[in-house]
């Protein structure tokens, strides 16, 4: 027992290494380009003040969408999704299979259900003790269930989910912006470096290389950005891309696709004016999602009582997991449930 909590915890510790990693690079490009470029380099006053002040412009936004997508706790299935007391009791001195499947198909008519397992069953967590809501699906990272949960990112060392998916989003987004504008205003010294039009010093390694990553990151984030473009255009999560939710009437991978605009304002919210700033504006609580075909919800036989749901209980606690494979930084954790 001992062992396997010391396991754990060098677990947790060594988990923030793709993050000191991230942070470490970061520091070293602001010294580089405030002090090696703009400070020692930059001879024109205007040139310098111009290209300070966007520089701290996109490494405030870059940071502050970075501290988001690692320190909110993803969402959790509240209370009204765990089992009770009697029905726990009902489901664990039941011992055939078939019977506790239909404890839980009469447990998830009092909620708003519309996805099962592959096998056409509820889906339910046997680790946390709750019915999973639409979306919803297991870490074995975090070990919790996570509200829409859409992969386990190493390098912000959290669960991508309902509560935190629009700041990893941005997070991309002021990623790639700082990469653009490092490497276009970096380029012209760079090659007055290069060809030896400016004397060598401290300044022609860093501005090299700050080129050389910028552009580096820039391609790697480019990919993974454009991916979850695709995502949220088609309303799926990274896990949902490779395998359907179930429904009723069968695996949908569209299932909850309403259209482009509804789609986005379901990560981004109504008001387009807050959709670049890392504030939460997402629709819904996490715990259900509008269907493509709402026919299909009506006659699901899980959703009898779904006007007895209460949305004002939001469940907003700590979460968890899996990931898609950018080739050159982003590593997939396929480890859910």
């Amino acid at each position: 027992m001992a062992l396997s909590r010391g396991l754990r915890c060098c677990q947790r510790v060594f988990s923030w290494i793709p993050v000191l990693i991230i942070t470490a690079v970061v520091l070293w490009s602001y010294y580089a380009y405030v002090f090696e470029l703009c400070l020692f380099t930059i001879t024109n006053t205007l040139e310098k003040v111009a290209y300070l002040l966007m520089f701290h412009i996109c490494f405030v936004m870059f940071f502050w969408t970075y501290w988001k997508s690692i320190f909110t706790p993803p969402a959790t299935p509240c209370k009204k999704f765990q089992l009770s007391y009697s029905d726990k009791q009902r489901y664990d001195l039941e011992e055939r299979p078939d019977a506790q499947k239909q404890i839980l198909v009469e447990i998830s008519k009092k909620l708003p259900i519309s996805t099962r397992a592959q096998s056409g069953a509820i889906r339910f967590c046997d680790r946390c003790q709750v019915l999973k809501p639409d979306r919803c699906h297991h870490c074995s990272v975090c070990e919790t269930c996570v509200l829409k949960m859409d992969h386990h990112c190493p390098w912000v060392n959290n669960c991508v989910g309902f509560s935190n998916y629009k700041f990893f989003l941005l997070f991309l987004s002021y990623s790639m912006l700082y990469c653009v504008f490092i490497a276009a205003s970096v380029f012209q010294y760079f090659f007055k470096f290069w060809v030896g039009d400016l004397p060598n010093g401290p300044a022609k390694f860093h501005v090299l290389f700050l080129m050389f990553v910028a552009l580096m990151f820039f391609i790697s984030l480019m990919f993974l950005f454009g991916y979850h473009c695709w995502l949220v255009a088609k309303n799926r999560s990274t896990l949902e891309a490779f395998s359907a939710p179930v429904f009723i009437s069968g695996a949908d991978r569209n299932g909850f696709n309403v259209g482009i605009r509804k789609n986005l304002e379901q990560v981004f919210g109504e008001n387009r004016r807050l959709w670049l700033i890392p504030v939460f504006t997402s629709q819904g609580n996490g715990h259900h999602f509008p269907l493509k075909n709402h026919s299909s919800a009506s006659q699901n036989p899980l959703l009898p009582n779904e006007d007895m749901w209460d949305e004002s209980d939001d469940g907003s606690e700590e979460g968890s997991l899996g990931e898609f494979t950018s080739v050159f930084v982003i590593t997939h954790y396929p480890i859910c449930n």
